[in-house]
């Protein structure tokens, strides 16, 4: 049988889809920042040597976009509601296809045109025969380490809101199916407040074949500690290798707790790209995940406007993966 998993992220890639913020109601008030951060981003990962496309939604917003960034970023007008590509794009898989889950706006929470659609776009556009799926799934819901092994949520894909139909030993199947994925680590919930319903790009992510990371509680009033708590627990029950970073603490906007994690960084090809938020431990969180990337430059880029919207720079972002090189 083909191989069907998809290449983990730290894999050479060809280039770097990024979504450009365009709705000022995902934004209020945070709008323009938030366009200027995801173009920071975009300029960066450009600059490092690798390809971006930049999706821009329509006329105004590629000239916006065109202010902000440089000559290197490419961009391409599309159809799209969110930004988050990491989990309205394709998911590319080792044997040169791209799979299409189906998508209800995160639960039938944010639901909007183009974003059922965007992500087959993508795949036929870069010459990738499109492999249609009969369940939902978002590709920030799991993390995978290339070799089988797979993390994700309960709080996500046994959400009732997904796939009240499917037991887990069900899901099990079908990200074995689809994905290559034969063994799958159960976390339970993710962050308070995450949009996703406890996306797991944005509590663990594998950062080599076996090894991950996670936040540990920074202060007293951390609001994830029992949740890095539960996740720490699980992770060594399941043998893998765990390397801590600090998590930003507790991050506010209006009195509501903001789901504010290091975790949500983007690997590219030369850079590692890492969400900060103004908090006082964004330097040592930078430095740490720094610590575990020795072949690639890592640096910490202002995300708390994107955050604003629901997600952080790895949410926005979906890779293509070199299919020709190991």
């Amino acid at each position: 049988m083909a191989n069907i998993v998809m290449p983990p992220e730290w894999a050479p890639q060809d280039w770097l889809w990024i979504g450009f913020p365009h709705l000022a109601e995902e934004w209020p008030g945070y709008l323009e920042r938030a366009q200027e951060q995801i173009a920071g981003f975009a300029n960066a990962v450009a600059e490092s040597g690798q390809e971006v496309r930049l999706l821009v939604r329509d006329e105004a917003n590629e000239a916006r976009a065109r202010e902000l960034v440089s000559g290197a970023v490419q961009l391409e007008r599309r159809v799209f509601g969110d930004v988050w590509l990491r989990d309205t794009g394709p998911l590319v898989r080792a044997d040169g296809s791209a799979l299409r889950c189906r998508f209800n706006g995160w639960g039938e929470k944010y639901e909007m045109p183009g974003d059922e659609t965007i992500g087959a776009e993508l795949a036929r556009d870069a010459a990738l025969p499109v492999v249609t799926s009969d369940w939902i799934l978002e590709g920030g819901a799991v993390d995978g380490d290339g070799t089988g092994t797979v993390l994700t949520t309960e709080q996500c894909l046994l959400n009732p809101n997904r796939n009240p139909e499917l037991s887990r030993e069900e899901i099990e199947a079908r990200l074995a199916r689809d994905l290559g994925f034969t063994r799958v680590v159960w976390l339970g919930d993710g962050l308070i407040n995450d949009h996703t319903d406890g996306h797991v790009d944005n509590l663990a992510r594998f950062v080599a074949p076996g090894e991950l990371v996670l936040p540990r509680a920074t202060g007293a009033d951390d609001p994830n500690a029992a949740i890095y708590a539960d996740a720490k627990a699980r992770i060594l029950d399941a043998g893998l290798t765990l390397h801590e970073i600090p998590s930003p603490g507790r991050i506010e906007r209006d009195g509501r707790v903001e789901p504010a994690s290091y975790a949500n960084f983007a690997i590219t090809s030369n850079l590692v790209v890492v969400p900060t938020f103004g908090s006082p431990h964004d330097e040592i969180g930078v430095a740490a995940i720094g610590a575990l990337f020795p072949d690639r430059a890592t640096i910490g880029l202002p995300g708390d406007a994107v955050l604003a919207g629901g997600g952080g720079f790895h949410c926005a972002s979906q890779q293509m993966p070199s299919l020709s090189k190991d």
